[in-house]
Parts: structure tokens; sequence; C-alpha cells
């Protein structure tokens, strides 16, 4: 009987899923002081088949008289209040019935069975099937004293259409608000503009529009999501009644992989780098550890680097990083600085919507998030050296560790003690060699200054120094192995972790082949490439440079020769942390391997999220029919081509998709579609320097690569590392995604290859067989007759 009837103080955290969305918000709001008409919650429990337990009616006869000793004639308003409604995905507004204004204790009974009742009607039945959700609606029914509304209204704290945070949209009603759900009167509609409120609107509601901002802020900060509430007006006192998320704003359906985070909001999505280093749609398993990671690391509340999904792509929402830069300094001028020299250059007459942070809410979400971060930041780096040397052997033996298990239990044991804490070491050692990337950059930045671009560009086309960076590897060694300068053995060991789609864990390591290193092998000597002689071209570019900058500025060719040494040796930390944690993660392959083996469900475990294959591993209860589902929206994703590099707002790929004018550089959802000019030139970073004419080779994937012969201009989407054995061919790099430190840009430069990086439409204004002319030093690409 204790768990069948709770009045709104009496709900607690454990009752709060049994009653149901609307009970459960309501209870919540109450006892977090907001002012909500008293009431109480009819759980599912009270019921024996239609009928109510005579227990729990004696408990009902109880709350509503308590209620009515402080409010003399009270009406009440019962409605539904199911365990599927109100979520972030379904609303159910309107769907179940509600009754309103009953007093008598017979009418209340019979208001509360017309309720319950209407869980099994034709339209909620209709509606559910729509949305995907299960039709045997478990209900609870809500029993809430009425209050004489003068105005009623509803509020949405952010706009449901564009997902801007701008302001607060509102309307209302005089009277009761049922009106106004149902269209029978004319609303009068206002806005409440962030940061303070301020109001713009009828005279009527204004002495209340204060009140209706600071709780509705509140609201939306405590549930961590745009709010849908609804609120009155009675007796001069201004009452909520209902919240609940914005359906419209939801970034989709976990249990079946439905993920568009651009959905949520308005914000800016870039790709520039995240991009290039995960190309692929990923499956669940892959994105789920990769968001924990970016969690772990993050310092700005809701802000992802490494992990913002937009149908199975990844994103970063540097919008919100704008907007925490924009609430600490007042505009974004400076943080469009730095995450330019990142992330490439924004789109022009791009602006920037800002999410509703407050100077003190950043600074104190920020401050241990910092803290932590620098903590350990100072730990990894002490440590890197040590870290680097020692991941390699750590990873065979886990490797051995992994094939040897036999149960579930040692299973989960070694994951939760030893691989993923090394994988978290190794983020974090991924994290710190990319903070290296920025003495590369300023010093670009200083370079440009002096010489020009073209000179900037072949003075760091020499990071390797004497040593060689990760990036080279796959094809540097393919030449020493032919040379007998290394063993195949060896090879292996250095690169066969690396590959075009070594951070999706559902795709085998090239090494997994047995195979694949003689294809390599076989392919370079085709291709007649003498990888020796491109090195010392590059040098000798290089050499020219540097002779030119001491002539010119002979005081501060010792500066040069620091800060070019500095460079070099942060440039090779980077790239070298980059494969460790590259090494560590694919381990975590062999583990879901295993885990698919010891489970029954073999390579679909790909399809879990790491939650819940923890969960399938400690025998718990795991969704595992959504599997089908997920399989199948993850195919979706993967038909559809590449998005834009930059995203300002929401962004449906399905539509995109069907435009002959889309474009890949960027989408704006808030402007009108502009066509990209058909002009006979391309514009992109200056990846690196030279010139050169040649015909185009477009392809998507690197395994396309037996197409590609010497001589010709590769064009691409993007690179990473498994593109690296093709650069020795080609004449010059052209792609759509980059910035200057992008792998196409470092490998092009370390090589002498003309490149420009960060075209945005490249793949779509070429076409195989085209002529171009690259001018790597300006990035710039000329179309040709």
């Amino acid at each position: 009987m204790a768990n069948m009837v709770k009045g709104f103080s009496q709900l607690t955290p454990e009752l709060l899923s049994s009653a149901g969305g609307k009970g459960g918000m309501l209870a919540r709001m109450y006892q977090n002081g907001y002012p909500v008409p008293n009431g109480f919650v009819v759980l599912p429990s009270a019921f024996q088949g239609e009928k109510l337990n005579k227990e729990a009616w004696n408990e009902i006869l109880v709350l509503l008289n308590t209620i009515r000793k402080n409010n003399e004639g009270a009406l009440f308003a019962v409605r539904s209040s199911a365990l599927s409604e109100d979520s972030a995905q379904a609303s159910f507004a309107g769907e179940f019935e509600t009754v309103l204004n009953v007093g008598m204790d017979k009418e209340i009974q019979e208001a509360i069975y017309t309720v319950f009742r209407s869980r099994q009607s034709e339209r909620v039945k209709v509606y559910s099937s729509v949305q995907g959700i299960d039709q045997s609606h478990q209900i609870a029914v809500v029993v809430q004293l009425m209050v004489p509304s003068e105005i009623s209204g509803v509020l949405f704290t952010a706009d449901p259409i564009t997902g801007s945070y701008s302001s607060m949209i509102g309307n209302y009603v005089y009277g009761l608000g049922e009106q106004l759900v149902s269209g029978e009167a004319n609303a009068h509609g206002f806005k409440l503009y962030r940061p303070k409120g301020k109001y713009d609107g009828p005279d009527a509601f204004k002495k209340y529009a204060d009140n209706l901002y600071q709780y509705a802020a509140k609201l939306e900060k405590e549930l961590g999501s745009p709010q849908d509430i609804e609120w009155a007006v009675a007796k001069g006192k201004l009452y909520l009644l209902q919240a609940r998320p914005i359906t419209t704003l939801t970034s989709g359906n976990l249990d079946t992989y439905e993920i568009n985070e651009s959905l949520a909001s308005d914000t800016i999505w870039v790709n520039t780098n995240v991009g290039e280093a995960i190309p692929d749609v990923v499956t669940p398993l892959t994105w789920s550890i990769v968001r924990d990671l970016d969690i772990e690391s993050s310092t700005i509340p809701g802000y992802y680097l490494w992990s913002g999904n937009i149908c199975g792509r990844i994103y970063s929402n540097i919008g919100q990083r704008l907007s925490a830069i924009i609430a600490m300094y007042g505009n974004a001028k400076i943080g469009l600085k730095i995450l330019s020299e990142i992330f490439g250059q924004m789109p022009e007459g791009l602006t920037i919507p800002v999410y509703p942070f407050s100077r003190m809410d950043v600074i104190k979400a920020m401050l241990p998030r910092v803290r932590y971060y620098l903590k350990k930041y100072r730990e990894i780096s002490k440590s890197m050296p040590q870290h680097i040397q020692k991941t390699p052997d750590w990873c065979r033996r886990t490797r051995e560790a992994i094939k040897k298990i036999n149960t579930k239990e040692e299973l989960l044991t070694l994951w939760r003690h030893e691989l993923e804490p090394y994988n978290t070491k190794a983020w974090w050692g991924l994290l710190a060699g990319g903070t290296n990337a920025v003495v590369a950059l300023t010093l670009r930045k200083k370079l440009t200054k002096l010489v020009g671009t073209e000179d900037a560009n072949t003075l760091l086309s020499n990071l390797r120094g004497d040593s060689e960076l990760a990036s080279l590897g796959p094809v540097v060694g393919i030449s020493k192995v032919l040379k007998g300068e290394m063993s195949r053995e060896e090879y292996l060991k250095q690169n066969g972790h690396r590959g075009p789609h070594e951070f999706e864990l559902s795709i085998p390591d090239p090494a997994e082949d047995d195979t694949w290193l003689e294809r390599q092998i076989e392919e370079f000597k085709a291709s007649d490439t003498d990888v020796e002689e491109l090195l010392k071209k590059q040098h000798a570019q290089y050499e020219a440079a540097w002779k030119r900058f001491q002539e010119r500025f002979p005081n501060k060719v010792k500066w040069l020769e620091k800060q070019i040494a500095k460079a070099s040796e942060s440039a090779r930390a980077r790239e070298a942390a980059r494969s460790e944690f590259v090494r560590v993660f694919r381990v975590i392959r062999a583990f879901a391997l295993k885990a698919g083996e010891l489970t029954g469900i073999g390579e679909d475990v790909f399809f879990l999220y790491m939650n819940e294959v923890e969960d399938l591993l400690s025998d718990r209860d795991v969704k595992i029919k959504y599997i089908p589902a997920r399989k199948e929206n993850y195919e979706k994703y993967k038909a559809l081509p590449p998005f834009p590099s930059v995203i300002r707002g929401r962004f449906n790929p399905f539509e995109w998709e069907k435009d002959p004018n889309r474009r890949m550089d960027f989408y704006d959802s808030t402007m009108p579609i502009a066509i990209a000019p058909d002009s006979e030139t391309l514009k992109g970073f200056a990846g690196a320097a030279g010139r050169v004419e040649g015909i185009v080779r477009i392809l998507t994937t690197p395994e396309e690569g037996e197409n590609f012969h010497s001589g010709e201009i590769l064009v691409a989407t993007t690179t990473n590392v498994g593109w690296t054995p093709l650069f020795p061919r080609a004449a010059a790099v052209i792609t759509d995604v980059g910035a200057p430190l992008s792998h196409a840009a470092i490998v092009a430069r370390e090589l002498g290859i003309p490149a420009v990086v960060g075209c945005g439409n490249a793949t779509r204004r070429l076409k195989t067989g085209d002529r171009v002319l690259v001018d790597g030093g300006q990035g710039i690409v000329h179309i040709l007759k």
C-alpha cells in the first residue's frame, strides 16, 4: 500500500520512474520549491485490473481531504502520467484523456478511471506505433489542485524550430490553458531575451515575466536540456503546471542509434581535424568509448571535441566553446582567433549562436575541471617518454592475456582494472601531445609575417629532423624493408596498428590481414617511387629557404634554429603519442571480439554501447533487441556522402543529400542556400609549398589506391595515416577538409609535395580527368581548360 499513492512531497527518487513523466516532474518541482499547485500521483500498482485497490482509494481520500482543508471549494484536474510520457523522444501531449474541474469524491474516482482506460485508446496506439514505443502502456494518474487561471500559457526555453537559445518564446490566452492547446482562442505571443530575460510582449503579462524567466532558466539548468513549460496566473500569482523536454530539440534515440546531435540546439559543428582522424561512420561501441574519453578531459559543460555525433560522423561542437569564451571575455574575437588556427577559418558571413552561459556559470563549472585537466596533463607529461617506450610491449602482453581468457568475469576484470585505465592514460598522452602543436602554429604565424606563407611552410617542412615522424612511418618503412634495413616483423610492429580506419573498432587492423604488407610492397614497387629522392628534393627546398632567411635576417638565425628544434621535438612527440594511443585503442577491438565470443553475440558486440558490454559480461539485462535497428541506421548513415566541414544549426543530411547544389564546405540552417560560385579557382590553406600542373584523380577511400597512377593529383575529402603510402605517387594533394596541422599538410610538406588543404568543395567541383594547377604555397587551385 505504501507505494500505491504518493503526494508530491512524498514521492522519493526511487519511485520517480513509477510516477511517469508528468507525475515525476511535478513532484520534483514541488519538492524543489517551485510554485506548483499541490497534488498526488496514483501509481500503476494502485490498480488491480481496471479497478482501484481499496486501500489505494482510502489513501486517495486522505490526500484529497488534506488538500481541501487549505483550499475551500477545491476543484481538481485529473491527468495521465504514462511512464513513456513527456520524455525527450515523445511527449504524448493530448493523446491520453484529461478531466478538469472535478470536486466530488465520486467524480474524481470516475475521472481516474477515464484517464486510466485511455491508455488503450486507438489514438494512443497509433501515436505509440509512429514513435516506435511499446503500446502496452503502464500509466500513473496525477490528481492536482486546479488553480482558477486568469492567464494560461506555455514557454519554450529555446526556439523549438531552430534550437536557438537567444530568447525564450512564449504565448498565452485568458482563462484555461486547454484553449491554448486546442487552438480555440487566439494566443498572445511574447519573448524573454537572454541573458537577463528582457520582456517583449503585451503589457498584461509584463509584471509576471521576470519571475517566469528566473524559474525557467533555473529549471533548464537543473534538467540539462531546453524545456517546454506550462504555466498559469491565478489571483495575482504565477504557477508552474508542467515541464517537459522540447521534443523537437532532441539528439535522437540511443536505443536505435538514431543520433543527430545537431538537432538538439543551434550551434557550430566542425570536423576539420577530428574528421580526418575519424573519417568513418562510427559504430555505437566506438562512439561510446570516445564519448567517455571526451567527457573525461572536457573543461566546458556539454562541449565535445572528439565525439559530437551527427548521424554517425564525428564533429566538434565549437559553438559551445565559443559561447564559454564570449561569457568570459565579452566577445568571440579571441576565441575565433585561437580556434581558426586549429580548425581553419570560418566561412564568411557565418554568425555565432550563443549558448546561455553566464560568466559565473562558466567559472564555477570550469574551475574544478581545469584543475583536473592540469593535474592529469602534468602527470602524463612527466612520464611521456616512458609511456611511449613501454606501450608496445604492454599491448602485446594484453592481447595475449585476452586470447587466454575463458570467462566473462575474467574479461570484465581485465577491462576495468587494466585496459580501460591504460586506454585513459594513453588518451591523456594524445591530448598532451596535441598541445605541442601550439609550438609549430605559433612559429608558423611569426615566420609568415617575416618571409611569407610559402617560405614559412618550407622552413617548417623538415620537422622530422634526423629522426622521422610516425605519420611517415608507413611509407618510409616500406622503402627500408625493400632495402633490407628493416624486417617485415619490425615494420608490422611499428605500423600494423595504423590505417585509414584506425579509430573504428569494427574494422580490422591492417596487421590482421596476412596479405596486407605484401600488397603494400607490391603497390610500392609498381609505382616506381623513390622515397629517398623525394626526401632529398624536399631537403634541398628547405636548405634554399633557410639560406634566404639567413641572408635576410642574420640576427634571427640563432632564434630560428632554437625555435625549429623546439617545433621538431614537439611534432615528433605529438605523432608518437598519437601512434601509441591508437595502438592501445586497437587492443579494445581484441577485447570486444572476445566479449562477442564469450557471450555468443559475435561481431554484433560493436552495436552495443560500452556500458552495455559491461552489463552483458555481468549477466545483467542488455538491450540486445535493438541491435538490428542500430545496424540498419548504421548502414543508412554509411550510404550518405561525407557532410560539410562546417555546419551551423540543425542539419538533416537526408534532405541535404537531395539538393543538387549542396556544398561540402559549409551548411548554415539560418541562411538561404548560397550556391558556391562556379569560379576557376579553389581556395584553401597553404598546406605544402610548390606549383605543379596535372590531372586530377578523385579517391573516396585509400583502398581505391590501385587506380591511382604516379604523377596524378590526389583529390580526397580528407586523408589520414592510412593514405600515406599513396602520397609518394602524387604530383600534388588537394583535400576538402584540413588545416595547417592536418595529416595531408604535414606529410606533403615532409615529402616536398605541393598541397592545398581545406578547400571545402574540391571533391564536388572537380572530377577525375580534370587538369588543374596546384599552388601549394598560396593555397590556391586553378582549374584549367
